[in-house]
């Protein structure tokens, strides 16, 4: 079978048609580049070029050939720079798996930023709640995951993505809507639009452990998953409800958004997590963008 070096020395030879100029173009001399050559005929048993001490043309089997060598070399060349890039964490694939409320804000700003760093990469997004990221992330099926923590798998790595206070969230016409930072005691009348404690167990924990700490016992009409359906019953008057400050992206209309004093602030966490022991040189730059990003 024929070879890389080979195949090199016949195509500039044939684009060529001239020894000499083959040679230079491939910073060798002559004869060795003849050799070659004449290996390559052998290996095929044809006869690819005819030489005369003035001319080089192609038989018909060297026509037939030429475009066939320089495709193949196009590919090894095109095969060897994706790879040097992918080993470099260039170029590839990466799966993320991202939470919904991390849409809202964080996830478009860390896209953008990564797609002008790492524009030869190919983001395969996956939106997820926690529990099911992490199972996701042990089997190999993502690369990275943007979770709520905690993250506690000894398999698994962690950094924190982001921090954010979480807001209150009023229907347009009710009275606090009127004022402006509002302290734990303003909600105590209020009814509120909770998380469901299993399905949405990360906010109701955090919500609970605030409200505790405030001695406050709301009314809790209603207890959901999603923060977006959680604003919509906001919106419909049916209660008020603390959620993560992105949450006011969505400039949902008829919700309004009030910030709460409190005198142990709890940020509402975002967590990337991904596999110890990943061979992904593409995790190494999604760090770095991370670390990199902007506060909002």
């Amino acid at each position: 079978m024929f070879d890389f070096s080979q195949l090199r020395c016949f195509a500039a030879v044939a684009e060529e048609l001239h020894f000499g100029r083959a040679a230079a173009r491939l910073n060798m001399t002559q004869p060795p580049l003849s050799r070659q050559v004449q290996v390559l005929e052998r290996i095929l048993d044809v006869q690819l070029l005819e030489r005369t001490s003035r001319s080089v043309r192609l038989t018909a089997a060297g026509r037939s050939f030429l475009p066939e060598a320089q495709r193949i070399l196009r590919l090894a060349e095109s095969a060897t720079h994706t790879t040097r890039q992918v080993a470099a964490g260039r170029a590839g694939v990466l799966k993320l798996g991202f939470t919904a409320a991390s849409a809202y804000d964080f996830l478009p700003r860390l896209v953008a930023a990564f797609r002008q760093a790492l524009p030869d990469v190919t983001l395969a997004l996956r939106e997820m709640v926690t529990k099911d990221q992490l199972e996701e992330l042990l089997a190999g099926r993502i690369d990275a995951a943007l979770v709520r923590p905690p993250v506690t798998h000894p398999d698994l790595t962690a950094i924190r993505a982001m921090a954010e206070p979480l807001v209150v969230a009023l229907p347009a016409g009710n009275a606090l809507a009127a004022r402006g930072t509002l302290v734990p005691r303003d909600l105590a009348d209020e009814d509120l639009i909770a998380y469901a404690p299993n399905e949405a167990h990360y906010f109701h924990d955090l919500v609970q452990e605030l409200l505790a700490e405030a001695e406050l016992r709301p009314r809790v009409v209603q207890q959901l998953t999603q923060i977006h359906s959680i604003l919509a019953l906001v919106r419909s008057g049916l209660g008020i409800a603390l959620v993560p400050a992105a949450a006011e992206h969505l400039r949902l209309e008829g919700v309004v958004f009030r910030a709460l004093a409190l005198p142990d602030p709890r940020p509402a966490e975002l967590i990337l997590a991904w596999r110890r022991n990943a061979d992904a040189p593409l995790l190494a730059q999604l760090v770095s963008i991370l670390e990199a990003l902007p506060s909002a």
